[in-house]
């Protein structure tokens, strides 16, 4: 089974639980469910630490705070979509994001490291300097050198290969239109697939200075 429908069927026996769960008690006490089991919805997919180990889905652990609400935000009001949080985030009263995004933030998270070398030291010459002749900035301007973002761009230090190529090559196509004044729809479009890959195997590599 690849590892994405184990998530996939993971998260459905969560959600069958947890929503009988709520369907057992009263409203207002549905509204007020602990931390812990709120956390079970987010554990099939991202692990209970945030340091997901399907390379498809993003680590969570040590990520901005602000961020993650806001990306919960957006796929609750369906302003990112994806179908996996599409069943989540609805079981999820909004007053609980900021609960859930600081449990996350206060996570270590996991370092990664990178396959292809030479590859990798391609990427790291567009993180650093972006791509001149493409009018691509690099990524370090936004994400920090050491990919620890701020509140307002992510942590993408250690993150998963995988899922941030994906991410990039959703940008660029416009799936994914969430991010600010298009910013990352405007760099992903000027990059190839090869430059995408090859920023994601050099952020795999990335361990911020902090820790």
């Amino acid at each position: 089974m690849r590892p994405a429908s184990l998530c996939a069927r993971r998260q459905l026996d969560v959600i069958a639980a947890l929503v009988g769960v709520v369907f057992l008690l009263p409203a207002a006490h549905a509204q007020t469910m602990p931390l812990a089991e709120r956390l079970q919805l987010c554990s099939a997919c991202h692990n209970p630490d945030g340091n997901s180990v399907i390379q498809e889905n993003p680590k969570l652990s040590a990520l901005n705070a602000g961020y993650i609400v806001r990306q919960l935000r957006d796929f609750k009001d369906g302003g990112r979509k994806n179908p996996s949080m599409g069943e989540i985030v609805p079981l999820v009263d909004e007053k609980e994001f900021e609960a859930l995004a600081a449990f996350f933030y206060q996570q270590k998270r996991t370092p990664g490291g990178a396959v292809d070398a030479k590859l990798a030291a391609q990427g790291k010459e567009i993180y650093d300097e972006g791509i001149v002749g493409s009018a691509v900035p690099s990524c370090s301007g936004c994400h920090n050198e050491d990919g620890s973002g701020t509140e307002k761009y992510p942590r993408i230090a250690g993150q998963n290969k995988t899922y941030v190529i994906h991410q990039l090559l959703h940008f660029k196509s416009g799936e994914r239109a969430n991010d600010s004044r298009s910013a990352m729809r405007a760099v992903a479009g000027r990059m190839n697939e090869k430059e995408i890959r090859a920023v994601a195997e050099y952020v795999v590599t990335l361990k911020v200075t902090e820790e």
